[in-house]
C-alpha cells in the first residue's frame, strides 16, 4: 500500500490498514465509525468496524468538525504527524507545517493567510477542499492535542492550560476537550493519573515536560547520533551519554531541550521559558529529527530491504540493495532557518570541526546568555548583522557574505518559515553573495524537510556514489526521495573512510560553495 492521498483516500486500502491494525499509517489518516461516533488511528486495537459503518478521513480536525470524538483508546492525536505535508508543496500542505508552529496561535487566521500569500477566503476554500476543515477547525484540534498533554502531563492549573494552549477562554478550552475526549479536563486528569497508558511522565518541576514523541519503525538513531554529536556546538549545543541538548529560541521566549532514543520512541524533555510554546517546540523537535517520516516507503523505494538479485528496472535498486544501506535513515532538519543559514555559510570549505570553533565564537560573542546545561542561545540576525564582522574570521568575502545574509533576514528581505515552497526558498538564497547551488539546496532541504533534493555537487556524497555505482546524472527514477539517497551516500562515504564515530570532535572533509 502507497502513502494514502489526501484529497481521494482510498476505501479499501485504508480499510486493509486497519484491518491489519497497521501502525505505519498512523496519523496519514483516520478511521470514523459511524455507530460509536469515534475516530481512530488505523492500529487501533479495537475489534475492526464493519466496511458499512466507516469512513476514512485525512486530517483530525475534519473528524471532529464532522461530530467525532476522538478515541480514548489508541489517542488519534497522540500518532506520528503525516509524511505528506513535507512530501507535497502545495498551499494544504505549507498551510499544515505553519499551523504546527503555533502560526494561527500568534496570528490568527490573517497572519496564516499573509504569510502564505493568499487571501483567508482563498486559504480556507482550499484547506477545507484538500483536508476537510478550514484553518480555524485544523488549528482547533492542534490545540485540543496540546491540551490533552498538558493536562496529563503537568500539574498546571486549568485556567493556565487553557491559554498556553491557545485557547481564547477558560470556557472554550473545556468545551473543546469534552467534544474532542468526551470527558472534561479534572475527569482527564484524574484518569490519566490512575492510568499507566499515557505519552509522557509527569514532572515535578514548573516548565519542565518529559514527553515521548513516535514515530514510525525502523529508525537509523545511528545516524542521527552521529549528525547531532558531530555538529554540536559548545556553548548551545551538548552531546553527553547519549543525550544531546541544546537550547532554542521560541515564539515567546526560550527553551532547553533533552533529546535521547529510547525503544519506539524519543524521551524529549522540554524546559520551556513559556508554556505557550509547547506545541511549536514539539513541532520543530519532529521536525529536526525528521519524526513524521514514512521509512518504509521510502526504503520501499529506493530498494533498500530487497533481495540483491530481485530484478529492478535498469539494476538501480539492486545496487542499492547490495550495498547494505541502513533502513530507516532520516533527513535531520533544523530548530530555526536563520541559524542554519548562517551556520551553513560560516561552515563553507572547512571541516565540522573547525566550523564548530567558528561558531562557538560567535556563540559565546553573540549568544544570549541564559540559565541551564547550555549556558547561551544563538545570536540573533540582527546581533550578527551589526557585530559579525567583529567576532568572524576568515576570507573577508564570506565574513561579509555571512554579515550580509545576517541583515537580509533582520529586514526582512530573506524569509525563512516552513510554510515557503523550494522553488521560491532556492531562488531567493542563490540571490545571496556567497550562496552557491551546495549551500542552497543544503538550507532548503532542511529547512524545508524537502525529501527530493539530490546533493550531487557534494564531495562526500559523490564518493559515496562512486563506492554504490550509482550514477548521479539520472536520479529520476528515486524521486521524489533523493534527499534520503543523499544521506545514505553520504553515510556509506563516511563509513568507509571510518569517519562516521560518535565524537563531537569529528573531523570531516568537506568541498562545497
Amino acid at each position: 500500500m502507497e502513502l494514502v492521498t489526501i484529497t481521494a483516500l482510498d476505501f479499501e486500502g485504508c480499510y486493509r490498514a486497519v484491518s491489519t491494525r497497521d501502525s505505519r499509517f498512523d496519523g496519514q489518516f483516520f478511521t470514523a465509525v459511524r455507530t460509536t461516533g469515534i475516530y481512530c488511528r488505523p492500529s487501533c486495537p479495537a475489534i475492526t468496524p464493519k466496511r458499512a459503518n466507516v469512513s476514512f478521513l485525512p486530517t483530525a480536525a475534519a473528524a471532529q468538525q464532522a461530530g467525532y470524538r476522538a478515541c480514548r483508546r489508541c489517542l488519534p492525536d497522540a500518532a506520528p504527524g503525516s509524511p505528506l505535508w513535507n512530501v507535497r508543496a502545495d498551499l494544504a500542505a505549507r498551510a499544515m507545517r505553519l499551523i504546527g508552529d503555533g502560526v494561527i496561535e500568534r496570528g490568527g487566521v490573517p497572519g496564516l493567510a499573509a504569510t502564505l500569500g493568499y487571501s483567508q477566503r482563498q486559504l480556507t476554500r482550499v484547506l477545507t477542499t484538500e483536508l476537510g476543515a478550514g484553518p480555524l477547525a485544523l488549528a482547533r484540534a492542534h490545540r485540543a492535542h496540546t491540551a490533552r498533554l498538558l493536562i496529563q502531563t503537568t500539574e498546571m492549573p486549568m485556567s493556565d492550560i487553557a491559554f498556553a494552549a491557545g485557547f481564547a477562554s477558560i470556557r472554550q478550552f473545556n468545551d473543546t476537550v469534552r467534544e474532542v475526549f468526551a470527558v472534561s479536563p479534572t475527569t482527564m486528569r484524574t484518569e490519566s493519573r490512575r492510568s499507566s497508558r499515557t505519552d509522557a511522565v509527569a514532572p515535578g518541576t514548573p516548565g519542565l515536560l518529559t514527553l515521548r514523541l513516535p514515530y514510525r519503525e525502523p529508525l537509523d538513531t545511528g545516524w542521527l547520533t552521529w549528525f547531532l554529536s558531530a555538529h554540536a556546538v559548545p556553548g548551545m549545543e551538548l552531546w553527553e551519554d547519549g543525550v544531546y541538548t541544546r537550547s532554542l529560541r521560541t515564539p515567546h521566549g526560550h527553551a532547553t531541550i533533552r533529546l535521547s532514543f529510547q525503544p519506539g520512541h524519543v524521551r524529549a524533555e522540554l524546559a520551556l521559558r513559556d508554556m505557550r510554546d509547547l506545541a511549536p517546540t514539539v513541532a520543530r523537535v519532529r521536525h529536526l529529527l525528521d519524526l513524521d517520516a514514512d521509512p518504509m516507503g521510502i526504503d520501499g523505494a529506493l530498494g533498500i530491504g530487497r533481495s540483491a538479485d530481485a530484478a529492478t528496472p535498469s539494476g538501480t535498486s539492486k545496487a542499492i540493495a547490495g550495498h547494505g544501506f541502513t533502513p530507516g535513515i532520516r533527513v535531520p532538519g533544523c530548530l530555526a532557518g536563520s541559524e542554519l543559514l548562517l551556520c551553513t555559510m560560516i561552515g563553507q570549505q572547512i571541516s565540522v570541526r573547525a566550523a564548530g570553533t567558528h561558531i562557538a565564537r560567535l556563540v559565546d560573542a553573540l549568544g544570549e546568555p541564559i540559565d541551564g546545561p547550555v549556558p547561551r542561545l544563538f545570536p540573533t540576525a540582527e546581533m550578527v548583522a551589526e557585530h559579525g564582522a567583529e567576532v568572524l574570521t576568515g576570507p573577508a568575502r564570506r565574513v561579509s557574505a555571512i554579515v550580509a545574509a545576517a541583515r537580509a533576514i533582520a529586514d526582512g528581505e530573506l524569509v525563512l518559515h516552513s510554510g515557503r515552497t523550494a522553488d521560491d526558498l532556492r531562488r531567493d538564497l542563490l540571490a545571496l553573495d556567497g550562496v552557491g547551488p551546495w549551500t542552497a539546496d543544503y538550507v532548503t532541504m532542511r529547512s524545508l524537510a524537502d525529501p527530493d533534493i539530490l546533493l550531487d555537487t557534494d564531495l562526500v556524497v559523490r564518493q559515496g556514489a562512486a563506492r554504490a555505482g550509482i550514477d548521479l546524472d539520472n536520479t529520476t527514477r528515486w524521486a521524489p526521495w533523493r534527499s534520503y539517497l543523499s544521506m545514505h551516500l553520504w553515510k556509506t562515504a563516511l563509513e568507509h573512510r571510518g569517519a562516521l564515530v560518535l565524537e563531537p570532535a569529528l573531523q570531516e572533509a568537506k568541498t562545497h560553495d
